[in-house]
């Protein structure tokens, strides 16, 4: 098989500024780089300064304080009492961060020699930050102002930008809702939580391209929650596929197999239920099983285990974005990145153990 794999960087560069991220990610990555992130340098955690801003925001007031040191400690807001939330009160901050640094990425993408390469622009999904900011209860009763909010930045970008800008969805808490529910139950749940990540993307305007991040958590570099094995992803990737609209391109789905700061499992048992992956041949599947901490006959092994299951050769990037590295650990994981795309695939068949 003919290596054709890419690389892909969920987003967050521990970088000076936007365009140092995107200098490192073009020279680190070469050809094989499949879209340009600014590094998110404005959001390395993720979205702890939207949900920040809301200390002085006249809507929300705080009911528990927290300094971000661990996922049961982050400060939770609710609406004040006689106010209407609207989208239009919420700023999430990412057309601001894309008219700062789309210009960086124009000039830098000619200098590199790599003009087609799309501008991909992170997109917390809604339900995502409701929930952060207001728990799950709140979050549900006021997601439609959140939903809004997204959607209007969204348009903004698509307007100016057309299809040069891919937008990755990024949704952590469906990911973990499906884990952390008994198994027989999990397709209902990941159906459940779909409707609401397909249903951003059919309000979005026509013809704008995305890719889901799926994640586990990084805060601090931890993940909240463990996956006994692969499953919970595939049903919830699966859901979203069936989902998705019609004229809003899924470029691709990305999933996390390392859980932050661990290295991704060894054991083949792990990733059976990869078989039962049902993505378009058009939408890529991106393997987050790149990791730093693990040496690479074991990370080449967990690569081919995943192709294997898949049924054909996937993209390599980490579980999440770098951002919760120094940079040293950064630069240490892209190039491992590297390294796994570029490695042939196994010759001789492994066994299932």
């Amino acid at each position: 098989m003919k290596n054709t794999r890419k690389t892909h960087l969920v987003g967050t560069i521990p970088a000076e500024s936007p365009r140092g991220a995107m200098q490192w990610a073009l020279s680190q990555l070469g050809d094989s780089l499949d879209m340009v992130p600014d590094g998110e340098t404005h959001r390395p955690d993720w979205v702890l300064h939207i949900v920040e801003e809301l200390r002085t925001h006249p809507d929300f007031e705080l009911t528990r304080d927290g300094d971000w040191s661990d996922y049961s400690k982050t400060p939770m807001f609710r609406v004040r009492r006689g106010h209407t939330l609207r989208g239009d009160d919420i700023k999430l901050g990412i057309e601001a961060a894309f008219r700062d640094s789309y210009p960086i990425y124009r000039e830098l993408a000619v200098a590199h020699g790599r003009s087609e390469l799309p501008f991909q622009v992170g997109v917390p999904c809604d339900l995502d930050v409701a929930m952060f900011a207001l728990g799950p209860a709140r979050a549900l009763r006021h997601r439609r102002a959140f939903t809004d909010a997204t959607l209007g930045e969204i348009r903004a970008i698509h307007a100016e930008a057309g299809d040069q800008v891919v937008f990755q969805i990024e949704v952590p808490a469906e990911l973990v809702f499906v884990a952390s529910v008994p198994r027989f139950i999990q397709p209902a749940v990941a159906g459940y939580l779909a409707r609401g990540i397909a249903g951003l993307a059919r309000q979005a305007p026509e013809g704008a391209r995305f890719g889901i991040h799926l994640c586990v958590g990084d805060l601090q570099h931890r993940a909240l929650a463990r996956m006994r094995d692969s499953g919970p992803l595939v049903r919830l990737a699966n859901a979203i596929a069936a989902k998705w609209p019609a004229g809003r391109p899924l470029e691709f789905v990305h999933a996390p197999f390392s859980a932050a700061v661990e290295p991704p499992p060894v054991n083949p048992r792990w990733y059976r239920p990869l078989a039962g992956l049902r993505l378009p041949t058009t939408t890529r599947f991106i393997a987050g099983c790149a990791h730093e901490r693990q040496d690479l006959a074991a990370q080449v092994h967990v690569r081919n285990l995943i192709e294997r299951m898949v049924g054909r050769q996937v993209d390599i990037a980490t579980s999440c974005g770098l951002g919760r590295r120094d940079p040293a650990a950064a630069d240490s994981a892209m190039r491992r990145t590297a390294e796994l795309a570029s490695s042939p695939a196994a010759t001789v068949r492994e066994s299932d153990g």
